[in-house]
C-alpha cells in the first residue's frame, strides 16, 4: 500500500532504527535532470507522520550542496550524544565524500540561512578520483565507513579521524569502477566489493588483502547490486543489470564455483536490491521492467509485487525502524513510501483525494482505495520472538527461537505438594500413627489438634478409653477424686449396711431379713450408737428400729441416697425391692434404662462431651454410629465454627466420612489448595482407620467428597503429580474419561485398567447403595511408591447385611466402624465351616453346655454379628476345635459391647477351657 509520496529526483537514506520519529533524507541525484533543467543540488530531511492520512511528507530542514550525489547513507555514529541523531554521509559525482550532522540540517532553511550548509558539514574528503557510487557502514563498529569509486578505489574511513582513510589492500587488476560495496553482517572484518563487469571481491581487513573472488562465467553479469545474507556469514547475492541476464544470483563462499541459487522473474535488467534485516526471507528488487518484486530467497518464489508507475525505480530500501515500510526512488522524479502489510486508502477523507488518486497510474487498481493483498507469508517481525504455552499436567512449553524449544514442569503450590507427598508416604507405608502425631505437633489451633488426636486414637489400642480421656473422663483420675472427696461414712445407716453382707446367706434362703434377726447379728463387743435425731439419719434409724423398711427406703430416696435405698430394699423383701427399683428408674430414666436416643436428642449441647462419653461406654454397637451422628447433627445445626468442629469429632467417632466432609466443607474454606489438602488428609486418615478395623476396603458415596476430590486431583495434575491425581478421581467419572489419555501418556507403566462404563449405569463412586458385601474383600495390592486409590474398584454398601448363607464366612458388619465401635481390632473373616449354622430360634444343634449357658437368654435380642459368632463357636465345639472356638470368642468379646455379652460369654470361655484340658 502506498503511504507517502513526494516529487523529488534524489537518492534516499532512512534514519537509523533507534531514531524516532522516522525521518527520510533525500540528496539530489547525479546525472539526472528534470523538465526545468535545474542543476542545483540539495540535501533534505523529511519526517514521516503516519497518523496524517495525507500523502505528504513534512520537510524538517534542508541545505544546499555543491555537488549532486551518487550515494547516501545515514549512520548511527554518535547517536544521542549532545542531541546527535547520527551522521549523514554523501558520495558526490566529483569524488567527494562529505559527512553531515542531521541535527544541524533539521530546522535549516537555505533561503533564510545561507551559511547553514557549512555548519552541518563535520568532515569532507576528496581522496577519490571519480564518482563515489558505493557507500556502506560497518554494522558492528559504526565509526567505520567503506566507500568505492573509479579505478578500483576502496577506502575505509574512521569517522573519528576522517582525514586518514585506509585501503583494504592492493587495487584489483585490471582497474574497474566499484559499483557497490557491502560489509558482512556477521563478521565485522569482512568486506565485499563488486564492479559492473560482474566480478565480486571479498576482503579480509585483518590481512589487508582479498581472500576470494567470484564471477559469472557467462560474462553477461553486469553487477548493479550486492548484499550479504543477514544471518548466514558465507552467503551473498549479486544482481545483474544486463537485460540479457536479469537475474539475482545467490552465492555461498563455501562453494564459490557457481551460484547456489538463481532468482529469475524480471524480464529486464535489475537496478537495485535491498535485503530486509528484520526477515532474511524478504529480498526486494527493482528492474527496468517497471516491477518491484519481493522474493523469498530460500525458495526463489516471488511472494509480493508492489504497484508501481511506468517509470524505472533505480533505488529501493527497507526502513530500519519499521520493517514493514520501504521506499522507492524512480526516474520520473518520485520518492514513494509503501507498506507490504496491505490495507486500504478509504480512510483518507480530505480535500486532496482527487490529487492522491491521480498520482496513481490509470492502470493501477491500488490507488482507488481497494484492498491490497499482503505478503503471501507472514513476515518474521510479526512472529512472536518468544512464546509460552501451558499444557496438561503443569507442563510449560517455551521457545526463544525457532530452533530452541524448552519443556519444563511448573509448580506453584510447593507447600501443597509437600503435604500431599507426606500423605502419600503415610498411606503407602502404613505409618498412620506417626503421621497423625506429626499433625498434632504442627497444628496451629487447639481445635485442629483435637481432631488429629481423635484420628490418632483410631489407630491405637484401647481406643474407647483414650476417647474418654480426650473428652476429659479419666477412670484413674476419677477414682482418686472419689477417694479424696468421699467423707467418712460412720452414720448409723452405713453401719447397718455393712452388716447386711453377713446376712446375705439368710436373705437368699428366706428372701427377707426380720429386724430381730438383723440386729441379732451385731457384735456385742463393738460400741454401737443409735441416732434418734430429727435429721435424715435419725429418722432412718428410727424407721429401722420399728421395722419400717419401706419408710427408711423412702427417706433414702428423698435424700438422693440411692445406694442405701436399694440395699435396704433388698432386706425389706422382693416387693419392696421392685417398688424401689421403679422409683429409682423414674428418677434416672435415661442413664439407667439406656435410652440413648433421648439423651443425644435432649441433652444440653454444652454437655456434648458427657453425652458422647456415655455413648462410648454404654451404647449398643448397632446404635452407636447413628447416635453419634445424631449428636453431631445437633451440634452442626448451631452453625458456629466451634460447634462444627465438635460435630466433626462426633463424626470421627462414628466413622461417618460423608458427614465429616459435608460439615468441614460447609464451615471451612476448601477453595484453596491448602484448604483442600486439610480436608483430604482427615478423610484419608479416617478412611484408613475404618479399613483397618474392617480389614476391607471402604468406598465413600458422597457427591460433596467426589467434587472436592476431583478438584484436589485437578490441582495435583496441574502441579505434575498425575499418577497421584488419578488415584483420587472417582473411577468412571467424566473427568477420568476426559483426562485419561493425558494421565496415561504422562505416567507410563501405571498399569491402570481401561475404564469402560456401561451405558446407563452411574459411576462406581456414586452408587446409591448403602451396604457392604457379606464376604471379605482383600485390600488392594500396591507397588512401592504407588498412590493409594481413594475409590476401590469394588462397589461397597453400608446398609443391613443380608442373612448369612450356609458356609459363608463371618465378618462383623455395620455402618462406619465395625461392631464394637472405634478401637475394636480388625475383624478377621472365619473360614467357611462344613456344618451349616442353625437358624435363629433353633438350639438343638448347640452342644449341651452351650444350651445351658444360653437357656435364659433370648437369642432374638442379640445382634447379628454376635449370633453368627455363637454359631461359629458351636461348629468349632461340635468338631472339638476348642482352640479355634476360643479365638472366635476373643474376637466377639473385643468387637462387642461387653454389657451385651457379659451374661454368657465368660461361661462359654470357662467351658471351652475345661473341655480343652479334659480333651473331651
Amino acid at each position: 500500500m502506498r503511504l507517502k509520496e513526494i516529487q523529488r529526483t534524489a537518492h534516499q537514506a532512512w534514519s537509523p532504527a533507534v531514531h524516532h520519529p522516522i525521518h527520510l533524507a533525500l540528496g539530489t541525484s547525479a546525472q539526472q535532470l528534470d523538465a526545468s533543467f535545474n542543476t542545483t543540488a540539495a540535501l533534505e530531511i523529511f519526517e514521516l507522520d503516519f497518523a496524517d492520512p495525507s500523502m505528504d511528507m513534512e520537510l524538517k530542514g534542508s541545505i544546499n550542496t555543491t555537488n549532486r550525489l551518487h550515494s547516501l547513507v545515514w549512520v548511527n555514529f554518535g547517536l544521542g550524544e549532545n542531541g546527535s541523531v547520527g551522521r549523514l554521509v554523501a558520495g558526490a559525482e566529483n569524488g567527494t565524500v562529505t559527512v553531515y550532522k542531521p541535527e544541524s540540517i533539521i530546522g535549516s532553511d537555505p533561503d533564510s540561512a545561507p551559511d547553514s550548509a557549512a555548519d552541518a558539514v563535520v568532515g569532507q574528503s576528496d581522496k577519490h578520483t571519480g564518482p563515489v557510487r558505493a557507500l556502506d557502514f560497518n554494522p558492528f563498529q559504526n565509526n567505520l565507513l567503506a566507500s568505492g569509486a573509479n579505478d578500483s578505489e576502496i577506502y575505509i574511513w574512521d569517522l573519528n579521524n576522517f582525514n586518514s582513510p585506509m585501503t583494504p589492500g592492493a587495487k584489483s587488476q585490471p582497474a574497474e569502477d566499484v559499483s557497490v560495496i557491502s560489509w558482512n553482517r556477521q563478521v565485522q572484518h569482512i568486506l565485499a566489493s563488486a564492479s559492473p563487469s560482474g566480478k565480486a571481491v571479498v576482503w579480509d581487513l585483518r590481512k589487508n588483502e582479498p581472500i576470494i573472488k567470484i564471477s559469472d562465467h557467462s560474462n553477461r553479469m553486469h553487477c548493479s547490486g550486492m548484499l550479504w545474507h543477514p544471518d548466514v556469514a558465507t552467503q551473498l547475492v549479486l544482481a545483474s543489470e544486463d537485460d540479457r541476464l536479469p537475474v539475482i544470483q545467490m552465492w555461498d563462499l563455501r562453494f564459490a564455483t557457481s551460484p547456489l541459487k538463481v532468482l529469475e522473474n524480471h524480464t529486464r535488467g535489475i537496478l537495485s536490491i535491498s535485503w530486509s534485516q528484520a526477515d532474511p526471507e524478504l529480498l526486494l528488487s527493482s528492474a527496468k521492467d517497471n516491477r518491484i518484486l519481493c522474493w523469498n530467497p530460500n525458495t526463489g518464489e516471488v511472494i509480493y509485487e508492489l504497484p508501481t508507475t511506468n517509470q524505472w525505480c533505480f533505488d529501493v530500501q527497507w526502513c530500519p525502524r519499521n520493517p514493514a515500510l520501504l521506499s522507492t526512488a524512480s526516474f520520473d522524479g518520485r520518492i514513494t513510501v509503501y507498506s507490504v502489510m496491505g490495507g486500504s486508502l478509504a480512510p483518507q477523507q480530505h480535500g486532496t483525494v482527487d490529487k492522491i488518486s491521480s498520482s496513481f497510474d490509470s492502470m493501477d487498481p491500488f490507488g482507488t482505495g481497494q484492498m491490497l493483498p499482503p505478503l503471501q507469508k507472514p513476515p518474521k517481525w510479526i512472529r512472536r520472538p518468544v512464546g509460552a504455552s501451558f499444557g496438561f499436567g503443569g507442563k510449560l512449553v517455551t521457545f526463544e527461537s525457532p530452533k530452541q524449544v524448552h519443556l519444563s514442569q511448573v509448580t506453584t503450590e510447593t507447600e501443597f505438594l509437600q503435604r500431599s507427598r507426606e500423605l502419600q508416604t503415610a498411606l503407602q507405608t502404613g505409618a498412620f500413627n506417626h503421621y497423625c502425631q506429626g499433625k498434632i505437633q504442627t497444628a496451629k489451633t487447639d481445635a485442629e489438634q483435637d481432631i488429629w488426636k481423635f484420628l490418632l486414637v483410631n489407630f491405637e489400642d484401647e481406643a474407647r478409653i483414650k476417647f474418654l480421656r480426650l473428652l476429659g473422663f479419666n477412670k484413674d483420675d476419677l477414682e482418686l477424686k472419689v477417694r479424696h472427696n468421699t467423707p467418712s461414712l460412720k452414720s448409723f445407716t452405713w453401719d447397718v449396711l455393712q452388716r447386711l453382707d453377713d446376712a446375705d446367706a439368710a436373705a437368699k434362703t428366706s428372701g427377707s431379713v426380720s429386724p430381730a434377726d438383723f440386729f441379732s447379728q451385731t457384735p456385742k463387743d463393738t460400741p454401737f450408737q443409735i441416732p434418734v435425731t430429727c435429721d435424715t439419719d435419725g429418722l432412718i434409724s428410727q424407721a429401722l428400729l420399728v421395722g419400717n423398711f419401706e419408710g427408711a427406703v423412702d427417706l433414702c430416696l428423698n435424700d438422693g441416697r440411692y445406694a442405701e435405698a436399694i440395699l435396704l430394699a433388698i432386706s425389706g423383701g422382693e416387693e419392696l425391692l421392685k417398688k424401689t427399683q421403679q422409683k429409682y428408674l423414674s428418677k434416672q430414666k435415661n442413664m439407667v434404662t439406656q435410652n440413648w436416643k433421648d439423651i443425644v436428642e435432649s441433652c444440653e449441647l454444652d454437655n456434648w462431651k458427657e453425652a458422647l462419653a456415655a455413648l462410648l461406654t454404654y451404647a449398643h454397637p448397632e446404635d452407636f454410629a447413628h447416635l453419634c451422628d445424631t449428636l453431631g447433627g445437633r451440634l452442626e445445626s448451631e452453625q458456629t465454627e466451634k460447634r462444627s468442629l465438635q460435630a466433626c469429632l462426633c463424626y470421627i467417632c462414628s466413622g461417618n466420612i460423608e458427614k465429616l466432609v459435608e460439615c468441614w466443607a460447609l464451615h471451612r474454606d476448601c477453595s484453596s489448595p491448602l484448604g483442600l489438602e486439610d480436608l483430604v488428609e482427615k478423610v484419608m486418615m479416617l478412611r484408613k482407620s475404618i479399613e483397618r478395623l474392617r480389614n476391607s476396603e471402604v468406598s465413600v458415596q458422597s457427591p460433596v467428597l467426589a467434587e472436592k476430590l476431583t478438584r484436589y486431583a485437578g490441582i495435583l495434575a496441574a502441579e505434575g503429580s498425575l499418577s497421584t491425581a488419578m488415584a483420587y478421581l472417582p473411577e468412571n467419572s467424566e473427568e477420568v474419561r476426559r483426562r485419561r489419555p493425558y494421565f496415561c501418556s504422562s505416567s507410563p507403566g501405571s498399569g491402570m485398567p481401561p475404564i469402560m462404563p456401561s451405558p446407563g449405569v452411574p459411576p462406581t463412586g456414586f452408587m446409591p447403595s448403602t451396604s457392604l458385601p457379606s464376604g471379605p474383600i482383600a485390600p488392594p495390592s500396591s507397588q512401592p511408591g504407588a498412590p493409594v486409590p481413594m475409590y476401590p474398584g469394588a462397589i461397597h454398601n453400608q446398609g443391613p447385611a443380608p442373612p448369612p448363607m450356609p458356609g459363608a464366612p463371618y465378618t462383623p458388619m455395620g455402618a462406619g466402624y465395625p461392631q464394637g465401635g472405634p478401637g475394636a481390632p480388625a475383624a478377621k473373616p472365619y473360614p467357611p465351616a462344613s456344618v451349616p449354622p442353625p437358624q435363629t430360634g433353633q438350639y438343638s444343634r448347640f452342644p449341651r453346655y452351650i444350651y445351658v449357658a444360653l437357656i435364659e437368654l433370648s437369642l432374638s435380642q442379640l445382634s447379628p454379628h454376635i449370633l453368627n459368632g455363637l454359631h461359629e463357636i458351636s461348629r468349632c465345639v461340635a468338631g472339638q476345635d476348642y482352640q479355634r472356638g476360643l479365638e472366635v470368642h476373643t474376637q466377639i468379646v473385643s468387637s462387642s459391647n461387653f454389657s451385651e455379652i457379659s451374661g454368657f460369654m465368660p461361661v462359654l470361655k470357662m467351658l471351652m477351657t475345661i473341655a480343652t484340658r479334659l480333651g473331651v
